[in-house]
């Protein structure tokens, strides 16, 4: 809790989260996109986590002056034909970048990219007969989506995103896709949210089970020819994966989330969107969206 008497500079916590990734969308045939991994996830907030199994960062102190802040974007959703999800958009406030989420493996192989991309989180993998990768989290930010067991047929089930709290899942059989990963908690808005799950693998049949998206904003996958969830907006949540003819889920956008004293004086350029809300002797200020050259300045 910061003192009534609080001068420059001031102490800061923050949550930072980017844009997470689209699901996958599976090729002709045989694979069922894999989920969209979460946007990264930073905080400095005391005993509190970071993504990717980390604790809270160092302890943040701001003199008075102009910050960066940006809200990354969802990866825009991916339309079957075996094109791997696309990426989310970093988040930015001042110093601290947080990375955007890896989108789902799309189909079988080659240039239709079958594997998770890397990112905040990872992408699952895609749903064939043989194994297909998960892509990497960024340390101390989020998790690697799971790869694909190559279970394969009838159902083609991918891989879920990871989360910023846990592993996405694997396709527990041919018939069930791989559940997201988990995101993480926070209470810096006075009570406790959790941001930043991943996105569900879908299946290439529609008789089989898409995997569920991970608690924290992760969508669900979804079957042949139908559409996944979309990651929840301003919780970084990974998109779900999908197969042939349909779309996939875009990801969710991110949130910038930063706890100053009340006798702070905050103003925002003209782009950001805002909420702010007092927590004891500190103002929070939620921000859930802002473009690259929006700013934050704090006197």
């Amino acid at each position: 809790m910061s003192s009534v008497f609080s001068q420059p500079p001031f102490s800061c916590e923050y949550v930072v989260v980017a844009g997470g990734a689209s699901g996958g969308a599976g090729g002709a045939g045989s694979a069922g996109g894999g989920g969209g991994g979460a946007g990264g996830y930073r905080t400095n907030v005391s005993g509190a986590d970071s993504g990717g199994g980390s604790g809270a960062e160092s302890p943040l102190s701001l003199f008075s002056g102009t910050h960066s802040i940006v809200v990354g974007a969802g990866g825009a959703a991916a339309t079957g034909g075996g094109f791997r999800g696309n990426a989310g958009g970093d988040s930015t406030f001042g110093v601290t970048s947080s990375s955007g989420g890896g989108g789902g493996g799309g189909s079988v192989t080659g240039a239709n990219e079958p594997h998770g991309a890397d990112g905040g989180s990872g992408g699952g993998g895609s749903g064939t007969n043989v194994v297909t990768n998960g892509g990497a989290g960024v340390v101390a930010e989020g998790f690697a989506g799971s790869a694909n067991t190559g279970a394969g047929a009838p159902n083609y089930p991918s891989a879920g995103g990871g989360g910023g709290g846990a592993v996405g899942n694997p396709n527990t059989s041919s018939t069930v896709g791989g559940a997201g990963g988990a995101g993480v908690a926070s209470s810096i808005t006075g009570s406790a949210v959790t941001r930043a799950g991943g996105g569900g693998g879908g299946t290439f049949s529609t008789g089989g089970t898409p995997g569920a998206g991970g608690a924290g904003g992760g969508g669900a996958g979804s079957g042949n020819g139908a559409t996944g969830t979309a990651g929840t907006v301003n919780t970084g949540g990974g998109g779900g994966g999908v197969a042939q003819g349909g779309t996939s889920g875009a990801g969710g956008s991110g949130v910038v989330i930063f706890s100053l004293p009340l006798q702070a004086i905050v103003t925002f350029s003209g782009g950001v969107t805002q909420t702010s809300a007092t927590v004891g002797f500190n103002t929070v200020y939620t921000v859930t969206a802002a473009g690259p050259t929006d700013t934050v300045t704090i006197g």
